[in-house]
């Protein structure tokens, strides 16, 4: 078996690097946390529990997230306007991977 060769690689192929072109962003993980341990979720909801997160970015997140396919949004058609936020099953895909940060954290936390 020959030797890996950096300088005839690209970072940019890699499933790393797609995956975290998913989930890159300040508050992209936090979002899938939320919507991981909680489900359902309405976007003031999430806004109080993250609490530093302008609305404007957590808008903008939300609609990355759903545009890749993370997120499911659900809007319903009554006034005020109720929309509900939840993980999609290729948003689910990424839980083992969440709790693994978790248990990670817990084990690591000084």
């Amino acid at each position: 078996m020959s030797e890996r060769c950096i300088s005839k690689e690209s970072l940019e192929t890699t499933g790393f690097s797609y995956t975290l072109s998913l989930i890159n962003g300040k508050y992209k993980m936090t979002i899938l946390y939320t919507l991981m341990e909680f489900g359902v979720v309405r976007f003031n909801e999430m806004k109080k529990y993250i609490g530093e997160i302008s609305y404007k970015t957590l808008s903008s997140s939300l609609k990355e997230l759903e545009s890749d396919r993370l997120v499911l949004r659900k809007e319903y058609p009554q006034i005020p306007p109720k929309v509900e936020y939840s993980l999609t099953e290729r948003g689910k895909s990424l839980i083992p991977i969440l709790d693994s940060m978790c248990e990670w954290g817990d084990k690591n936390r000084l």
